[in-house]
């Protein structure tokens, strides 16, 4: 009769992690479906990417693990070639796809900062490991992202933040500072 009820226990143990699995899987969907989007690039909008870093920042400070960002920045290249509105969207377009693929799945967020500009979010990601990703995606841009008569370079910074103190909330000035290292380590 004893094994009747553990058969039980195990069957409710089983369907409740069932559930949360579901649960889990609901709610990836929606935040998927109700995350506002770049029209043109289909990455975050600047606003949803600074409410998830400061996330970022506040889980790094948490469980100490690195994060790090990347700035990526085509600068001037609009300018400087002169070219119409929907050649300049294929090329923004392109550059988006070229590290969607560099990037990890359901970890990393990438977002359109400005007209030019992008960042990318790596949670547990020291800044050695950044810088590496950092050289692919600009190799990657100057080799995929073509357009006639034109080779697109991006300008990409790299920073890490390290939490000094593991108390407190993220603050907007944090997250600021770091995009701040990151574009100027880009060079611009």
């Amino acid at each position: 009769m004893w094994y009747f009820t553990w058969i039980l226990g195990l069957l409710l143990a089983c369907s409740l992690g069932i559930i949360n699995v579901l649960r889990l899987e609901a709610q990836e969907t929606w935040d998927r479906e109700h995350i506002p989007l770049d029209p043109l690039t289909q990455l975050m909008t600047k606003d949803t990417m600074l409410g998830r870093l400061q996330e970022k920042v506040e889980n790094s400070k948490r469980n100490g693990f690195p994060f790090s960002i990347l700035f990526i920045s085509l600068k001037g290249f609009k300018t400087r070639n002169n070219l119409p509105d929907h050649e300049m969207d294929a090329i923004l377009r392109g550059v988006a796809d070229c590290f969607k693929s560099d990037i990890r799945a359901g970890v990393d967020i990438a977002a359109r900062m400005g007209e030019q500009d992008f960042l990318i979010a790596l949670p547990g990601s020291p800044l050695r490991k950044a810088e590496r990703l950092a050289g692919q995606i600009k190799n990657g841009i100057s080799q995929q992202v073509k357009a006639p008569g034109l080779v697109v370079e991006a300008a990409v910074g790299v920073a890490e933040y390290s939490a000094t103190s593991k108390e407190s909330a993220a603050t907007t000035n944090e997250v600021d500072e770091l995009i701040r290292v990151a574009t100027a380590k880009s060079g611009l």
